[in-house]
């Protein structure tokens, strides 16, 4: 997984690194947004975009963040609350839209600000 979305994004969801992303690769939960590992091609156009730096490649992220690297793939591979299937691959952000659900580990986490 090249790039993912860390704990800052929780309740933020700035989407400024949506508008960035060639490949569309960047899906909206609940609470916060989470980059497919798979879709991802490792450009880096979101990072320095982020305003909450929240964006990071997976091997550099802050320690105190490392959950969320396995965090951000499952929100692709996980049944999400209220969804019947996995989101998966879909092929692009765009065709499926907001999706409204958190992993347990954003969805539990304590409101930002």
């Amino acid at each position: 997984m090249p790039y993912v979305i860390a704990e800052p994004c929780i309740d933020v969801m700035d989407r400024s690194c949506v508008d960035e992303c060639p490949v569309d690769c960047i899906y909206e939960g609940a609470r916060k947004l989470y980059i497919s590992p798979v879709e991802c091609i490792d450009c880096g156009a979101c990072e320095p975009v982020c305003p909450v730096e929240a964006i990071t490649q997976d091997r550099a992220v802050d320690p105190e963040f490392e959950a969320h690297v396995e965090d951000n793939a499952r929100f692709f591979t996980d049944v999400l609350p209220g969804r019947a299937e996995p989101v998966g691959d879909p092929g692009g952000a765009m065709s499926v839209g907001a999706i409204g659900a958190d992993t347990e580990l954003v969805a539990t986490h304590e409101p930002q600000g």
